[in-house]
């Protein structure tokens, strides 16, 4: 069986860097491993509606943006697919089918869905009495229109953050069903988590549980460098830590955090400047001796915070740059996307042809149902 990737994102937006350490730089070094025959990546649009109906210029210009981060952050077109959803209409069809597989019960009991409910504000009563929107029943409905996207490629390996282990659960749910009713047909997924616990959920700069680009908590990774280091001058740290003097909090204090995703060892040596004050200076070899003496006490924010950005910048210095240089040819960005679209429209085609055939629908190519040769 080949080895297949299927991942990708909703272009509501610019990426950051939760999506970066969460599953961009996992792409790319899966990318570059030679270990997959098949990668797909997606510009999840259609996804993106079911909360954005009513505003689908947002999706349409945010396109082209998660087309250049994917591009400027080291995704290879001519070693992954990367498509628009809407633009393969068989993922459609297979979602339909895929509805009468799964109950509006098991839907309900999605953690994933349930907690993207709350987050954006959806009424939960059936007719809107509590002066909010309803939840779309496209957007309910998610999990079922995922499902389709990983099983029209045939995917083996889907890998995401870990707040995303509910749906691709769903559709495993939905795989054996659909093989058990019309028989062997659809590949069960496998989740690939990120190897770096501090990777599973980036936090928001606010302290907030998840970076998210509608609470306004991100780094982009087309920030500047300036904006990078407002932004992190800005972060929620221990509110304990009041004076430099006091023992600070390692465990939920965003910057550590951070730290954990992006430091190196080679690092302390690179910015070892970060460390040098007025009242105190500090020479460090390891993010744990930076840890020991904040939890001691003399570590200031502010150090850390410096440190910080000077790793986040050298980060992301490469991506602005190749970013500048495709922005200068948008059109070849476009037809990237145009040639990876018709591939994988193709493999997901053949999916459906699959699918009908296991289902029996197909009836014009059944000879025995129509007699037609």
């Amino acid at each position: 069986m080949e080895k297949i990737i299927l991942t990708g994102d909703r272009p509501t937006g610019r990426l950051h860097l939760g999506h970066y350490v969460g599953s961009l730089r996992r792409r790319i070094e899966l990318q570059n491993s030679g270990e997959f025959d098949k990668i797909f990546i997606m510009i999840a649009d259609a996804q993106a509606l079911t909360d954005n109906a009513d505003n689908p210029e947002k999706v349409r210009q945010n396109i082209i943006q998660v087309a250049l981060d994917y591009l400027s952050a080291g995704l290879d077109p001519s070693k992954v697919n990367i498509f628009i959803q809407s633009m393969v209409p068989q993922l459609t069809e297979l979602t339909f089918y895929y509805m009468n597989l799964v109950t509006v019960q098991r839907l309900q009991r999605n953690p994933t869905v349930k907690q993207e409910i709350k987050m954006r504000g959806f009424s939960e009563s059936e007719d809107g009495s509590d002066n909010k929107a309803g939840t779309p029943v496209g957007f309910f409905c998610y999990p079922i229109s995922q499902a389709a996207d990983i099983t029209a490629f045939k995917a083996t390996t889907v890998p995401v953050g870990e707040d995303q282990e509910p749906m691709i659960e769903q559709c495993r749910e939905i795989v054996r069903k659909f093989n058990s009713v019309y028989g062997p047909t659809l590949v069960e997924p496998e989740i690939l988590l990120p190897d770096n616990a501090a990777c599973l959920r980036l936090p928001g700069t606010d302290g907030k549980a998840k970076m998210s680009k509608s609470l306004g908590n991100c780094i982009y990774l087309s920030d500047s460098e300036e904006e990078v280091v407002r932004k992190v001058k800005g972060m929620f740290t221990d509110p304990g830590h009041l004076q430099v003097s006091d023992p600070g909090k390692v465990e939920g204090n965003p910057v550590f955090t951070y730290l954990d995703a992006f430091c190196r060892p080679e690092h302390f040596e690179r910015y070892a400047s970060c460390f040098v004050g007025k009242k105190s200076s500090f020479e460090f070899h390891s993010l744990d001796e930076a840890k020991a003496q904040y939890r001691a006490g003399g570590l200031g924010d502010m150090m850390l915070k410096n440190f910080l950005a000077a790793i986040l910048n050298e980060t992301l210095e490469p991506m602005r740059q190749r970013r500048a240089e495709l922005e200068k040819d948008l059109p070849a960005v476009w037809e990237i996307l145009r040639k990876g679209t018709q591939a994988a429209e193709a493999v997901a085609a053949q999916t459906l042809d699959d699918v009908r055939k296991s289902m029996r629908i197909n009836y014009f190519d059944d000879s025995e149902l129509t007699g037609l040769k």
